[in-house]
């Protein structure tokens, strides 16, 4: 898939029939133009796109000659608007409204008051004449400026000089506004994704030589200073500082690195300077995969886009129809006004236009995935969201989502002192490379005991004589095979016992960590809405059920094979009628992840993994962020309903209104352009994110 800017694209409807053009070219897979970021997507074989690609910029000439077509390669685009063309359009707008008041209150004689009407309209209507009369010869009658041209006209020729007038006025109005308005939100989109490196320091032997990010090779050693950006990911061989993360997590937090910690292009190192070795060359960096995610995340329409396509298709044309035989259908049954009923038409032919849906909708969408990657959560595509804002059941995979995946000694019971208890139990386990030896030594620091004659029995412990003494540590097989009695233990987790010649000591428990926010992540989905909770899992039943208990997860399900929970999680899916959500750490639960209607995997920072399996992605290990993602969802698709409802409110409003003669074409121009300004407005609401407390 490439991607292109559109330089110069300021028109929805021209997007939407750029985007229909390129789809229509053989060889095509998928051809996307988003109107918000100026951005057209094309999916097609290696082996035909640069004759697909020569194509497209014909076609899109064609269609548009003021659309230059770029590649973007490795970086984000800045689509400035020309300030120069904004400028002019300003001081036509300023003098034709001084002219129009001058003559309101002048109030001259004919013909010089329309001599002075028409030349203010050709001032202020010059430009959208001209391009409607350049696209009736490329064959495309039905768009904005045929219409406004042809209502204006008619109310010129009608004898509505300042109606004419103003009507052009107030459009131009709106379009400079509507215009700065996009504008506004592209700079906003560009600003959120402006966490490119811009340049390396790279450390060679004759010093310092900056190059460009996609230049640096693995293996070389990279400089970064206070105050820039880490440009690829790597290992730091020298320094210690702070870092900051929020361009990938959404966390303010800085987070202290060392000597021999992985850091992940895009963070911002704060305090130290910090050499690092290369471990990735740009292409395949984090940084750079994010930025192509949320850049191609837009390609991916959610229903409601698709479905403002499809009625932007058949809108116009039924509306222009419907004003032609206003225009000619009553005063011919009726005996009527041929003038006043023209005059009604051209108020249908005004709001005939539906921009204010092919903008505002794909800018919502659009806002929604962007105020959701501030907060560190990636979703691929506007479906998604969609999908996300349904969601009435999540389920949780257990280990690495709601717990951290590692063991760890919850526990200590003995009937000696602690510290000697776990100094004994360490100093075996020192010899061990089981993960549970890995779990004590993570929790006791202190002296060991010299032991000798140590023996490992796989699935069972560790035999070793200690100061004349026989020490078992392990689990009740050990003591059994050793003889010790041991009482009924109904603990649970993984139990290791200590025995000096045959007399048991005490027991730890080790088992998986709950994360710190798992709690709060099931308050916060129940509080946003979410029905039910599930949590599937391999493991024992009581360990299941404890953790369950815990977190506050409404149902669980144990002991299960990786082909149970894909059935498990299919049942679940059957037995409601909204959308079912599978949280899993990306690596082990593609199938599961794959067979959801949303799957969303956990701590994506650094792991492809995670990044390509899942449908929206959490980038860090906090569970509790799956509650901001379904909040962001719910919010977005709120923001499109309430556009849709409003534009096509109004407009059928204004309709009716204008066909009965209570609506002026001064209102039809509020339904068309202001409409549209408010929509874009409501739309940008997607880029501020509160998070759920």
């Amino acid at each position: 898939m490439k991607s292109y800017q559109l330089e110069g694209l300021d028109c929805a409807n021209c997007a939407m029939k750029i985007e229909k053009k390129v789809q229509a070219i053989p060889g095509v897979k998928e051809a996307s133009v988003n109107f918000a970021t100026g951005k057209m997507m094309i999916d097609a074989d290696k082996a035909v796109i640069e004759a697909i690609e020569k194509q497209a910029t014909e076609e899109i000439h064609r269609l548009e000659p003021e659309v230059k077509v770029i590649e973007v390669k490795n970086q984000i685009s800045e689509n400035h608007e020309p300030e120069k063309e904004n400028k002019t359009a300003l001081l036509r707008i300023i003098i034709a409204s001084l002219s129009l008041l001058l003559l309101f209150l002048w109030k001259p004689a004919e013909p010089i008051r329309f001599v002075t009407f028409f030349a203010i309209f050709v001032l202020i209507g010059f430009d959208v004449i001209k391009q409607a009369v350049v696209n009736i010869r490329k064959g495309q009658v039905f768009d904005e400026n045929f219409l406004m041209s042809i209502a204006t006209i008619g109310a010129m020729m009608i004898g509505e000089y300042p109606e004419a007038v103003a009507v052009m006025l107030f459009y131009q109005i709106g379009e400079y506004f509507q215009h700065f308005a996009v504008d506004q939100s592209r700079r906003s989109i560009r600003e959120l994704m402006a966490i490119r490196p811009e340049v390396a320091h790279v450390i060679t032997e004759s010093g310092l030589v900056n190059k460009q990010p996609e230049e640096v090779q693995i293996g070389e050693s990279v400089m970064v200073k206070p105050g820039e950006r880490i440009p690829l990911d790597g290992t730091i061989l020298k320094g210690q500082s702070l870092v900051d993360t929020s361009a990938l997590t959404g966390e303010s937090l800085p987070k202290e690195v060392m000597s021999g910690e992985n850091v992940l292009s895009g963070f911002i190192n704060k305090t130290h300077p910090l050499t690092i070795e290369v471990k990735k060359n740009y292409e395949n960096s984090t940084i750079s995969k994010l930025l192509e995610l949320v850049e191609t995340a837009s390609s991916k329409k959610a229903p409601a886009e698709k479905f403002i396509t499809k009625f932007a298709r058949y809108y116009t044309p039924i509306v222009v129809a419907l004003a032609v035989l206003l225009a000619t259908v009553p005063p011919l049954l009726f005996e009527g006004d041929f003038s006043e009923w023209i005059y009604r038409a051209l108020t249908f032919l005004v709001i005939s236009c539906p921009c204010a849906l092919v903008i505002s909708v794909p800018l919502s969408f659009f806002g929604g995935i962007g105020g959701a990657s501030k907060r560190g959560i990636l979703v691929k595509g506007g479906n998604y969201l969609e999908l996300l804002a349904r969601t009435e059941t999540v389920v949780f995979d257990k280990t690495g989502t709601l717990t951290k995946g590692d063991f760890a000694v919850q526990k200590v019971v003995s009937t000696i002192d602690e510290k000697a208890f776990m100094k004994y139990v360490a100093s075996l386990e020192n010899v061990s490379t089981h993960p549970i030896a890995k779990a004590v030594m993570d929790t006791y620091s202190g002296p060991l005991y010299e032991i000798e004659e140590p023996a490992e029995i796989a699935g069972e412990g560790i035999n070793a004589q200690v100061k004349g003494q026989e020490v078992l540590v392990g689990n009740q097989k050990l003591l059994a095979r050793y003889g010790v009695e041991q009482p009924e233990n109904h603990e649970i987790g993984t139990l290791i016992y200590l025995a000096i010649d045959s007399q048991l000591m005490g027991y730890l428990v080790i088992a998986d960590t709950i994360k710190p926010d798992a709690t709060f992540a099931i308050e916060t989905l129940k509080k946003v809405g979410v029905k039910k909770t599930v949590m599937l899992t391999g493991d024992a039943q009581k360990i299941a059920e404890q953790v369950a208990k815990e977190v506050g997860v409404d149902t669980v399900y144990s002991e299960l094979l990786p082909e149970d929970k894909v059935e498990k999680l299919e049942a679940l899916m059957r037995e409601t009628t909204q959308k079912t959500a599978f949280v899993g750490d990306g690596i082990n639960d593609a199938p599961v992840l794959a067979r959801a209607d949303v799957g969303i995997a956990m701590g994506g920072l650094g792991s492809d993994a995670a990044i390509e399996a899942a449908d929206v992605v959490i980038m860090n290990d906090e569970p509790s962020k799956l509650a901001e993602a379904i909040q962001i969802s719910r919010k977005t698709l709120k923001i499109v309903k309430q556009n849709i409802a409003f534009a096509i409110g109004v407009k059928v409003i204004v309709l009716v209104l204008g066909a009965i003669g209570f609506a002026s074409m001064g209102n039809a121009v509020f339904a068309d352009v202001g409409v549209t300004l408010i929509a874009v407005l409501n739309a940008m609401r997607g880029l501020s994110v509160k998070k759920v407390k």
